[in-house]
């Protein structure tokens, strides 16, 4: 899909590809809200494999990390091809992308003194702790939840199974405590773009009691699929400031704003604790945004035409 470009002041129309898989997975297509938007402010936007031998990525002014959720599996091929593609014109910078699909980061945070929940890692083969609360176990390298499980003291077995599983699978795997104020006022994402507060989202508890989540065929969490899972919300003044001092972080940490970045965090009685950042290929939710006065997905395009160095001009329609 391309949009097509008008031409932007001082020369030819930019061309950005958006980083894709095939065959597409579900919600791929919300990204084509901010690729019409690109392509109403004269920038050619094109969806493209991640791992298309074909393509030509040098012929891209830049190319946005979006949909490549087929990574999990190949993750060193994808990191290579990160590489490949180059921190000229990928977005994020492939070593941004090397360090969150990792998720030892959440100890480089806590030591920058960012409030992350106590995690402990568990190589394969490693003895396995006594449990004196309730845990969510997840492997290190991950997404959509795929092999995560929440279990209670008495669900031990359960959990030790879900520990043996990734060992088998030659994965280390994380072990926090399960934070009940989830259940209460659910995980919040702040939404950042180019380092700016984009909007807020509202993630339900849906980790089933003392098992691993029910996977779909394509091995992500069923759950992920609820249409009522991820809801428009609104952000606690503590987490917007949590998120936005998360993403300066990022700033001087890799020396760039990165273009987007979706900080999950949850309300405790302690304050606003941070949870993940995703920075490699978060869904958006674009289209849940349509109703705001100035939507995501024209907000995502500014953010893109900012880093190309680019006025954001005209501002699309509100939907």
């Amino acid at each position: 899909m391309s949009g097509a470009g008008k031409g932007s002041p001082g020369g030819a129309p930019a061309r950005v590809a958006y980083a894709t898989c095939e065959p597409r997975l579900p919600a791929w297509d919300d990204d084509l809200l901010s690729a019409e938007a690109l392509g109403r402010r004269g920038v050619e936007v094109e969806f493209v494999a991640w791992d298309d031998p074909a393509a030509e990525w040098a012929s891209f002014d830049r190319v946005v990390v979006r949909s490549t959720w087929d990574y999990g599996a190949r993750l060193d091929e994808f990191l290579a091809w990160c590489d490949r593609v180059g921190s000229e014109r990928l977005r994020n910078l492939p070593e941004l992308v090397r360090w969150n699909t990792d998720k030892r980061y959440l100890a480089e945070l806590d030591g920058a003194g960012l409030p992350v929940p106590p995690t402990m890692l568990i190589a394969p083969g490693g003895a396995v702790p006594e449990f004196h609360d309730e845990v969510v176990i997840k492997p290190l390298v991950g997404a959509g939840a795929r092999d995560t499980g929440r279990f209670g003291v008495e669900a031990r077995d359960g959990a030790v199974a879900l520990l043996e599983k990734l060992g088998r699978q030659d994965e280390i795997a994380m072990v926090q405590p399960y934070l009940h104020e989830i259940e209460r006022h659910g995980e919040t994402a702040v939404m950042v773009f180019g380092g700016e507060l984009a909007y807020a989202l509202k993630k339900r508890a849906f980790l089933p009691e003392d098992r691993a989540a029910p996977v779909a065929d394509n091995g992500v969490a069923a759950a992920m699929f609820d249409e009522t899972l991820v809801q428009l919300g609104e952000a606690d003044r503590g987490e917007v400031e949590l998120a936005l001092s998360t993403v300066a972080w990022l700033a001087r940490r890799f020396g760039q704003v990165p273009l987007f970045a979706r900080v999950d965090t949850l309300l405790t009685e302690q304050g606003p604790v941070l949870m993940e950042v995703e920075a490699t290929e978060p869904s958006l939710y674009l289209a849940q945004t349509a109703g705001l006065e100035r939507p995501g997905a024209e907000l995502f395009a500014d953010a893109v035409l900012a880093d190309l160095g680019r006025s954001a001009g005209p501002a699309g329609p509100a939907r």
